[in-house]
């Protein structure tokens, strides 16, 4: 079984303490560190990549919320607070769950399920025919990929996806005219496509590099770049910085 790498961020070390102990029974969740608040929380989760985080709300310093925005990369999201008033905004950044305190372990139990589903889901490599069998490769600009949503059907040359962008649990495929949502993880589409071709801009977004007309400096040490169609992404100052490494002379 692969483990689900984890880190649990709460001011409270007792909180913290509570949450070790009821993790234990679940033992492909994987705790690899804590943070006592939300800047701890931003250094961990950059340099440790976890695959999933357990994230109070109210902190000293940066809250739940404001941790998030400060990370190009987000992991999948459970909130474990003691209040109840922000669960609407924890689903509006597309946490896979909302816990209060005190843990009730039944609830636990559910919401690891649920992260087990989503998990799963995201590692699976991009198999657009949804057949196990068929051997997975890296898609280049040559490919041809099938695309469906709803009633409506594509077979579309990679090189004409100018971007793709994250939308909840789906992702929105940008090519010609059309911008058809698949019900599948950005990270799954990340896998599977060239990094020759196509880039990881931020969070939300990965961008075909041929399809860029200029690149302007932005906030903050990052990028704006322009696709030939008009349309504008904002390169992240982390990714802006990855970016300037793999092309610059």
């Amino acid at each position: 079984m692969k483990t689900i790498k984890t880190i649990i961020i709460d001011d409270e070390r007792l909180a913290r303490e509570e949450l070790k102990s009821m993790l234990k029974s679940h033992v492909q969740i994987e705790i690899i560190e804590e943070a006592k608040n939300g800047k701890e929380g931003v250094t961990l989760i950059n340099e440790l990549q976890p695959d999933l985080i357990f994230l109070d709300v109210n902190m000293p310093g940066l809250s739940g919320f404001e941790l998030l925005k400060q990370l190009d990369v987000i992991p999948l999201v459970v909130f474990i607070t003691a209040y109840d008033e922000y669960a609407i905004k924890a689903f509006e950044v597309d946490a896979i769950d909302y816990i209060l305190k005190p843990i009730d372990p039944v609830r636990l139990t559910d919401a690891i399920k649920k992260i087990e589903l989503k998990f799963n889901e995201d590692n699976l490599p991009l198999d657009l025919e949804e057949n196990p069998i068929v051997p997975k490769r890296i898609l280049t600009n040559e490919d041809s990929i099938f695309i469906k949503d709803g009633e409506k059907c594509w077979f579309v040359e990679v090189s004409k996806i100018r971007m793709l962008e994250s939308e909840g649990n789906y992702v929105k495929v940008y090519f010609d005219q059309f911008k058809p949502l698949i019900l599948r993880s950005l990270g799954s589409f990340d896998e599977r496509l060239s990094p020759d071709t196509f880039f990881r801009a931020n969070r939300k977004f990965i961008i075909n590099i041929k399809w860029i007309e200029k690149i302007e400096n932005w906030f903050n040490g990052g990028l704006i770049v322009e696709l030939k169609t008009g349309e504008k992404v904002e390169i992240s100052r982390r990714q802006a910085i990855r970016f300037r490494e793999m092309w610059s002379l």
